[in-house]
């Protein structure tokens, strides 16, 4: 995939050196964008070969709004054993606020005169109650009744939450949008398509290990919401606010950490066909997702209803995470 390649070189070529929480220093650039158009493949890096089953597997126990990790250990996905507590869960995961975003309500007393707003007044009859909001929900409906708003919003930041987080949200905003695209139908008339994009905000960006997977990941959740609405997938879109890559300090410590000879490695391979991307028909609504995640279903019965065709990747590269 050359969009990929073309932001490694640019972190590269670019990037400043920079201290982080993790006591290994990156080499950090400022804002960068790029798009993947669904219809030429699915944005599965071939320059390396990447696991999908932890990818479905990962999405999957997103969208299925659990926090508890134990369903990722059942399917071999150890992406989240380092920031888990104590009791297997973890609070800041995505879909936890993907599908159950809290929700601060206003509850009116009796003596609430709806005519006067006084929330603000530090007599206020008004009480606060905490509520729920199903986004992901919220924006299915929206894509079948009202497919042309532009207010099909997904935020995993919830502040109370990210301020103190172990890790807090790295794709952190997400949004749906249709465009309508014009098809030539020759010799017949000029008519138009709807397609589906998704535009994925990134705070934080691991370039060699992170960026790869969140790629395939939201391409997934795409062609996801495409095969829920009916609207074909179309672009999907990434803007990387800090896109870094890991390496070792000056004095040549932490050189375990260091992402950068992989990386070149990686820019010495010419990009191969990009697989295409098979649902099942039995996949028809976040409901079946959900059933997918429940503690019965083994891993191949998961995997068959997402099947990758001609996944075709030069060898593995491996990179150590800093924690």
């Amino acid at each position: 995939m050359k969009q990929y390649l073309d932001l490694v070189r640019h972190v590269l070529e670019h990037g400043t050196r920079k201290e982080n929480r993790t006591g290994v220093d990156t080499i950090s650039t400022f804002g960068y964008y790029f798009e993947h158009d669904l219809r030429e493949g699915f944005p599965l890096l071939t320059t390396k070969s990447v696991s999908w089953k932890n990818i479905v597997v990962e999405m999957l126990w997103f969208l299925s709004g659990q926090t508890d990790i134990s369903i990722l250990k059942r399917h071999g996905c150890k992406f989240w054993d380092a920031w888990a507590n104590d009791r297997g869960k973890v609070p800041s995961a995505y879909g936890n606020f993907w599908r159950q975003f809290p929700t601060p309500r206003f509850n009116p007393t009796e003596e609430y005169r709806m005519d006067v707003d006084d929330r603000d007044q530090p007599d206020s009859v008004y009480k606060y109650y905490y509520g729920t909001n199903d986004q992901l929900a919220w924006v299915l409906g929206e894509l079948k009744k009202n497919p042309m708003s532009r207010r099909m919003v997904v935020s995993a930041w919830a502040p109370d939450n990210a301020q103190t987080s172990k890790l807090p949200p790295c794709h952190c905003l997400f949004m749906f949008n249709v465009q309508n695209e014009i098809v030539h139908g020759l010799p017949g008339p000029i008519t138009e398509k709807q397609r589906l994009c998704l535009h994925l905000t990134q705070r934080s960006c691991d370039t060699a290990l992170g960026v790869p997977y969140n790629i395939a990941s939201y391409a997934l959740l795409l062609s996801l919401f495409s095969h829920f609405s009916g609207i074909e997938p179309g672009i999907f879109g990434h803007t990387l606010v800090d896109a870094h890559v890991y390496t070792s300090k000056p004095d040549g410590s932490k050189a375990e950490f260091d992402h950068i000879p992989g990386l070149r490695e990686q820019l010495t391979r010419e990009p191969r066909k990009l697989p295409r991307l098979v649902i099942s028909p039995e996949i028809k609504s976040l409901a079946d997702i959900e059933r997918l995640m429940g503690p019965e279903v083994t891993t191949e019965e998961v995997m068959r209803h997402f099947t990758l065709e001609g996944y075709d990747p030069a060898p593995a590269i491996n990179f150590k995470v800093a924690v």
